[in-house]
């Protein structure tokens, strides 16, 4: 490599790391407790509750209990408790703003509304300062950007590897010499091993900053298409067909897979005339893809099964790879062992960089 390709380089690693690291540093300290969400949720959270029966009412018996608990709300999206015999439904009234619902766990055997189950408040504002940092859609392609930023980094600091490595063994720290010389090999050895595992976090981190626009764009277009030329009549929630029969007809359209939750008409998984019913698979990675049938709600059949497109199923199993929610607490370990080893990377750097901008010209 010729020395303006090294310098070359070498100005691209040091600015697209300079301008992300903050950032960075916030995704990383932020995201090494959201790997253990589940965990720290499950010990601060307990809650001591027993379903008032045994034997479940119907859907539509649940989805009317809920809905007359707010009088003129209209359905928005209804998910199942794995753990409990409760129905999660989400509705809003139709001139609240956007964005906001109401939430209501209901008690499958009784209708009676349910204590809810919810993050803790700290891992609730770790997350959603995770996401977005409370600035919703700009807040999410920002931090995309800064992965963006971050991979640029870490190709050109691979690239730099080869030639600064070359005349010393793999792994070499030279502890006989000045401190920032042992944290330079610090940081490029530690760089270096983690490099797969950040690339495939910071991919995975920008797909999941596009989920609003890839949903957006899968409802516009895949989705729509399946409907086209379909009755176009406006659907009226007061006379909408049966749920159970919906779920029934989407059950047996897709034999096998397991119910995960149902999105209502107008919302942001679906039409506006129909029923989404979401199934999931069964194994470590197919739980994580989603297929839902779509139901005329306002006649009951069965319209279309929509397989969800590539794009979609990216962003699907982006999310739960990000954190590593594939393989069980072991996994989860080696994804926070590889999280303080990055922000060892990303503290090593600004201090490489930070003495080097006070010495005088």
């Amino acid at each position: 490599m010729t020395p303006a390709a090294i310098r070359g380089w070498a100005w691209a690693h040091r600015w697209s790391s300079l301008v992300s690291t903050a950032f960075l540093l916030m995704l990383c300290v932020t995201g090494l407790p959201l790997v253990f969400s589940h965990e720290i949720n499950d010990a601060l959270l307990q809650q001591d509750w027993e379903p008032a029966g045994r034997e479940r009412i119907s859907l539509d018996a649940v989805l009317d209990r809920a809905l007359a608990n707010h009088p003129g709300d209209v359905p928005a999206f209804m998910s199942f408790d794995v753990e409990r015999p409760v129905v999660n439904v989400t509705s809003r009234a139709p001139d609240a703003p956007a964005g906001t619902y109401n939430f209501q766990p209901i008690d499958a055997t009784s209708g009676e509304v349910a204590p809810p189950v919810a993050g803790h408040p700290l891992v609730e504002f770790l997350l959603q300062l995770h996401t977005d940092m409370f600035l919703g859609l700009p807040g999410m392609l920002f931090l995309g950007g800064m992965g963006l930023l971050m991979v640029i980094a870490v190709a050109s600091g691979v690239v730099l590897y080869a030639p600064f490595m070359r005349r010393m063994e793999f792994g070499t720290v030279r502890r006989e010499k000045a401190a920032r010389t042992r944290w330079l090999d610090w940081h490029n050895l530690l760089g270096i091993v983690t490099v797969a595992w950040v690339l495939v976090v910071g991919v995975t981190g920008i797909v999941n900053t596009l989920a609003v626009p890839i949903t957006t764009h899968w409802k516009d277009t895949a989705l729509m298409a399946l409907v086209d030329g379909e009755d176009t009549r406006p659907f009226d929630p007061a006379n909408r067909a049966s749920l159970d029969q919906a779920v029934r007809d989407a059950q047996a359209a897709l034999p096998g897979q397991t119910l995960q939750f149902v999105a209502f008409p107008g919302t942001d998984y679906t039409t506006d005339r129909h029923y989404a019913v979401f199934f999931h698979g069964d194994t470590p990675v197919t739980e994580h893809l989603i297929t839902p049938a779509l139901i005329d709600a306002r006649t009951g059949e069965l319209t279309a099964v929509a397989r969800p497109p590539w794009y979609v199923s990216t962003l699907s199993l982006s999310q739960p790879l990000h954190f590593g929610d594939y393989g069980g607490l072991g996994l989860k370990i080696v994804w926070a062992l590889l999280d303080v080893a990055t922000i060892v990377v990303l503290g090593s750097g600004l201090y490489l960089w930070w003495p080097r901008r006070r010495k005088p010209a």
